[in-house]
């Protein structure tokens, strides 16, 4: 005897009309106009942040080995590049230095530099285009002898040190013409500390976007690679980045940096954390983004390369499902070929 149709409450809690075969889901399947009419998800071009590396000279493209298709790039050939980003419709670029290992130094200084690699580069992009949005990296991982975020004595990383450091590396990046400063540190008080002393110097209206939960992750070996902090890093960041098994810690993290002055946060890594990017969009509902770091890439880029999967689809899958979570931005070294890819 056929089954009359009822109220089918599901595990979610919601009540859904009907049964098999009054409802049939695949038919909202059948066609390609159907399935984008009733998609939940929409990823498009305004969502990507591109992050690039950037080197000293004139000229060089060095490659990634570990990043196919990433390159270390010199500020004439970035400030080409940015104007790719525009022409694809990317809002922003996200820079990262890989600096001179003659440099670095314990305390860091190459950080405060107003003429840095960094300084240098953010001005020639926003002088080039200036619509195009800069997000710039404070952390002293590229500018310290030891590889690490923070400084360092004893073999212990100083927090409140660390935190004056940091807050003059956010000043002359803001002055370069950085549109967003995005401490990636975890440093406990840095955001606070930043927006004070953006706003006294007359920056009220920089934006700070907080690497808020930030793990101690396996992910991130290839941008070491990148940046050239890999040889250099003694010890492991476990003292101020967080645990992987740790999920209400990041709740706890966001909520001190939003109310610190954090007009954004992230969450890094992307995929092995999209718990935490729901977690956080569904807690506080503020702009989230997500880092698709370079161990997430070399991964698709190298199961591509075997032919085990394809490039294209995983990407924007991959991409997809951080929205999917809740994240608003994702930032990923495939930036470029997905904004080809959704111009189609």
């Amino acid at each position: 005897m056929r089954e009359t149709l009822r109220e089918t409450p599901d595990m979610t809690g919601y009540a859904f009309p009907g049964t098999y075969p009054t409802t049939r889901m695949r038919r909202n399947r059948a066609d390609d106009w159907t399935r984008r009419l009733v998609a939940e998800t929409r990823l498009g071009r305004d969502d990507l942040v591109w992050p690039i590396f950037v080197t000293d000279g004139v000229g060089p493209r060095e490659p990634v080995s570990s990043m196919p298709g990433v390159h270390r790039l010199s500020v004439d050939l970035l400030v080409e590049t940015a104007g790719e980003a525009v022409r694809l419709g990317i809002p922003a670029v996200a820079l990262f230095p890989c600096v001179s290992p003659d440099l670095r130094t314990d305390d860091a200084r190459e950080a405060v530099n107003p003429d840095n690699l960094l300084c240098r580069a953010i001005a020639a992009v926003k002088a080039a285009h200036p619509g195009l949005g800069v997000i710039t990296d404070v952390a002293l991982d590229p500018y310290t002898s030891h590889g690490h975020d923070g400084l360092m004595h004893a073999g212990r990383i100083l927090n409140d040190e660390t935190n004056a450091v940091l807050v003059e590396q956010a000043l002359v990046q803001v002055r370069a013409g950085a549109d967003i400063v995005a401490p990636s540190d975890m440093m406990d008080g840095r955001i606070g500390a930043i927006r004070r002393a953006l706003d006294e110097a007359g920056f009220s209206d920089a934006k700070i976007v907080s690497y808020a939960a930030k793990y101690a992750s396996a992910w991130y070996g290839p941008f070491r690679d990148a940046v050239g902090s890999s040889s250099a890093l003694k010890g492991d960041k476990r003292t101020y980045q967080m645990d992987p098994a740790n999920s209400d810690e990041a709740l706890r993290e966001v909520a001190l940096d939003l109310a610190e002055g954090a007009d954004m946060v992230m969450v890094k890594p992307g995929l092995p954390y999209l718990d935490i990017v729901q977690r956080v969009k569904q807690a506080f509902g503020v702009p989230t983004l997500a880092y698709q770091v370079s161990g997430e890439y070399a991964m698709i880029k190298a199961a591509a390369g075997n032919d085990w999967i394809d490039y294209e689809a995983a990407l924007l899958e991959s991409l997809t499902a951080l929205k999917r979570a809740g994240a608003d931005a994702v930032l990923t070294y495939g930036a470029a070929d997905a904004a080809r890819l959704l111009q189609r």
